[in-house]
């Protein structure tokens, strides 16, 4: 009995002594660490030659097998995860480390061979590499591969290592000393981008100039796309007392593609020159919280996209009027809703009580009616991104001709298609077109081919409703009421057709003008950089120039910022409201103007200012309100209407825009990234290890 009792842990010891070492770590099988090979299966290596077709420029001939990664041969190297992101990678990180990324990668997969012997890829040179290029790979979201892994698979400079970076650093040293010195030192791909690769763009200049700048999203599209928004400031994330807050819209009909590529090129343009130390984009990004949403419309953008060819058609190019292309597919959204023919119809509200001084024509609340129309989650997301920061200025970048359209938008007459209807800022808006179409680079010439129309008479600039106004037709009186409206009645005649660009006047203390780019909606790629260099000073023109008027903070007597008051300029009926800490803009011209300063409860406070023709910044005017006894008769109307303004979908109809997809068991649904099919429609096994945690 105590025989067969010792004879059992005996029995299992000699069994693992003798059977085959396992020569991976458990938890390394899930990283795709592990070989096959069992201790057994080992033979002498011996070199042999480098054929590996990502990997044929190392500068090097011969390479060993089973090499650092455990595969035995070329095929089974060539069948892996990691060789088929080498051969991706490009198109992944839009050319951004690629090369370096591919040879440090291709050293680990196939290693120099001299006398039979590995020599390992130095470890210096894969800290390097990460360090520069760590921020690409969290652009898309994507894990460090783990076969960079540099304690790992790389050695020390003092145990022989090679750098498979020398013989490229050679060739780009030589590159570079051919240069002039005129070239310029931002460098852009004037290509277009896919959704996929717009996002991918965007995360990586923000985590490249992560110092200046940040993304996010403000929601999503019918079909689940962010729309994504990168942000320029010294301090981002943040508003900053009395800095001026802009924003920048591209993409907003899906098949009106140049704005979309110039938001682009502007977001890497600020990011690259800031970093090359340019004073002017320093002096833009430290004084300016900049918000770009280069697409509001993704999903539309994928369907022009598929549709369109790169080159113009030449039947229609001597067609007179706009240029008809047929490029019609991916204006509206996936719903089919026009989004800029979307958004409520304040105007009308602000034509009926324009008269009545007892009423108030700004911040004009979004009516109840509105919601039970068919609302967009695109144009959702924007009235509450608007809604949300205290935007001053703002510019949606359409295509289909060249000029600048200003509010209103509305005509003042519901039966006329082609009505001057002036808002009461005119001036100022004239002022705002003028400086993007002056500094554009043919908007303004009077030689301008203008796509059928003659807008060269008005240096490229015009009022909307006078060039053509969009009216949604009879609003029935019972749905014009601010709360409970019929829901049947109204969502079946309350028509949604109506602009951004009045909605943000007459809702928000923001100023927005549309600027129409060229007669082409969807140029061929040759034509993007030429209409960079056209575009590129007026944008940059347009950030400066919200640095106008007037701004300030109002205060209580402690110090302390009083949010919502109301700046009045005498003879514009038009006021702004303060932001949460009690700072203002308000956008003037130059000459004498007399502010006033209100808020319920406090005192009114007046001040004039006069601001000269050369003043390149804004004044600032800051005003003290003393606390008052609240009186019964106090003038109500005078205020914003701040529970009705804060009414935004009060029947919860649309909050599920943007919100995670939720399991039925409650589970939030995790969304394998974009890139992701690169890998799982190989037949290989998923390389989960490029997934972060």
């Amino acid at each position: 009995m105590h025989l067969e009792v010792l004879a059992l842990p005996l029995f299992l010891a000699w069994s693992c002594l003798c059977a085959p070492q396992q020569l991976c770590h458990p938890g390394d099988e899930f990283l795709g660490r592990c070989s096959s090979r069992s201790a057994h299966d080992e033979t002498p290596a011996t070199c042999t030659e480098l054929n590996l077709g990502y990997c044929n420029d190392l500068g090097y001939s011969a390479t060993i097998f089973p090499n650092i990664l455990g595969h035995r041969s070329r095929l089974e190297a060539e069948s892996g995860a990691e060789y088929l992101l080498l051969s991706v990678i490009h198109g992944l990180l839009n050319g951004e480390c690629s090369p370096e990324i591919r040879l440090v990668g291709c050293s680990v997969l196939a290693s120099p061979c001299r006398d039979s012997k590995m020599i390992k890829p130095c470890r210096s040179t894969c800290e390097a590499l990460r360090k520069d290029c760590m921020h690409a790979f969290e652009a898309i979201e994507m894990a460090w591969p783990y076969f960079l892994d540099c304690d790992r698979f790389f050695a020390a400079n003092e145990e022989g290592c090679f750098d498979p970076l020398s013989g490229l650093k050679a060739r780009q040293e030589v590159a570079l000393s051919s240069l002039s010195p005129e070239e310029p030192s931002t460098i852009i791909q004037f290509i277009y981008a896919s959704n996929a690769q717009m996002y991918s763009l965007l995360k990586r200049t923000a985590a490249k100039c992560s110092h200046i700048s940040h993304v996010y999203s403000i929601g999503r599209s019918t079909e689940g796309r962010d729309l994504l928004v990168i942000e320029f400031t010294d301090n981002p994330g943040h508003h900053e007392l009395l800095e001026p807050e802009i924003k920048l819209i591209g993409n907003m009909h899906g098949n009106e593609v140049l704005g979309r590529q110039l938001l682009i090129y502007l977001a890497q343009y600020l990011c690259s020159e800031y970093t090359l130390g340019n004073q002017r984009i320093q002096s833009i990004i430290n004084n300016t919280r900049i918000h770009i949403l280069a697409s509001m419309n993704p999903d539309g953008y994928e369907v022009a996209a598929s549709e369109v060819e790169e080159s113009n058609d030449p039947e229609l190019s001597d067609q007179e009027g706009p240029l008809l292309n047929g490029w019609t597919s991916g204006r509206a959204n996936a719903q089919n809703i026009d989004l800029n023919r979307n958004f409520p119809d304040l105007t009308s509200i602000f034509y009926r009580n324009r008269r009545s001084r007892h009423y108030r024509i700004d911040h004009i609340p979004i009516p109840d009616s509105y919601w039970f129309g068919k609302v967009a989650p695109e144009t959702y997301a924007v009235m509450k991104w608007i809604r949300s920061l205290p935007f001053v200025q703002s510019a949606s970048l359409h295509g289909g001709e060249l000029v600048v359209s200003y509010p209103f938008d509305f005509s003042r007459h519901p039966h006329e298609e082609k009505m001057f209807s002036p808002t009461p800022d005119e001036q100022i808006f004239k002022q705002l077109a003028r400086t993007y179409a002056d500094a554009h680079a043919t908007m303004s010439n009077n030689d301008t081919d203008r796509c059928g129309a003659s807008f060269y008479r008005n240096r490229g600039i015009i009022n909307g409703a006078l060039w053509y106004s969009f009216a949604g037709g009879e609003i029935p009186s019972k749905c014009r009421t601010f709360t409970n409206p019929n829901p049947y009645t109204c969502s079946q005649h309350y028509l949604n057709t109506f602009r951004m660009s009045d909605f943000n006047y007459l809702h928000t203390n923001c100023m927005e003008i549309t600027v129409e780019l060229g007669c082409d909606k969807f140029p061929s790629e040759a034509e993007l950089y030429p209409e960079w260099k056209r575009n590129k000073e007026a944008l940059l023109s347009f950030l400066e120039s919200v640095h106008r008027g007037v701004k300030g903070v109002v205060r209580d007597t402690n110090g302390n910022g009083i949010k919502g008051a109301t700046v009045s300029v005498r003879g514009i009926r038009k006021d702004v409201t303060t932001a949460e800490d009690g700072d203002y803009w308000r956008l003037v011209n130059p000459g004498t103007h007399i502010l006033t300063a209100t808020a319920k409860g406090y005192s009114k406070v007046s001040k004039r200012v006069y601001l000269p023709h050369n003043l390149n910044k804004a004044g600032q005017v800051n005003f003290v309100l003393e606390k008052l006894p609240v009186e019964p008769d106090i003038d109500d109307h005078l205020f914003p209407m701040a529970d009705s303004w804060d009414r935004f979908d009060p029947y919860n109809q649309f909050e599920r825009h943007g919100e995670p997809v939720v399991t039925e068991e409650g589970i939030e649904r995790q969304e394998k990234p974009w890139w992701w099919n690169y890998f799982s429609q190989s037949g290989m096994s998923s390389p989960n290890w490029l997934l972060k945690n």
